[in-house]
């Protein structure tokens, strides 16, 4: 479930994964997404100067270290007053990707601190599976 709803003038971003039935891969798979996450985050928050190439390549490690693949090209995005900092075409320095040599705290175009969403993407190739969590990152 993936949701992005946009209050007034704030856009927001939450998704879980759920499993219908008892596959016990497909369970260990939603298993490892929140602790995935907050392994990440824990990582994030230990690193002020952290860029989103960084982080994008802690959260490609940490899934190999739960047993998956990172099912994504990047691992989260900019979010805060909608619409918010946009480049048109910019698929690098408003994510958390590689190519992203931008710091992630540094400050917006408008002198304030700018918000992040990080996105675990846990995936079995073989199997055909995948699942994701995605929350703010900058924030708790």
């Amino acid at each position: 479930m993936d949701l992005g709803p946009v209050f007034e003038a704030w856009e927001a971003d939450f998704g879980r994964t759920f499993v219908l039935g008892d596959d016990p891969v497909k369970m260990k798979l939603r298993n490892d997404l929140e602790p995935t996450w907050r392994h990440v985050k824990a990582r994030f928050d230990k690193d002020p100067d952290m860029t989103g190439e960084q982080l994008y390549a802690i959260a490609c490690e940490q899934a190999k270290t739960a047993g998956w693949e990172f099912g994504g090209a990047h691992s989260g995005h900019l979010v805060g007053d909608f619409p918010h900092e946009r480049i048109p075409n910019d698929q690098i320095s408003l994510y958390i990707t590689k190519g992203n040599s931008e710091k992630m705290r540094s400050l917006g175009k408008d002198g304030k601190q700018r918000h992040w969403i990080l996105e675990i993407h846990l995936v079995d190739r073989e199997r055909q599976i995948g699942g994701f969590t995605e929350q703010l990152l900058t924030v708790g």
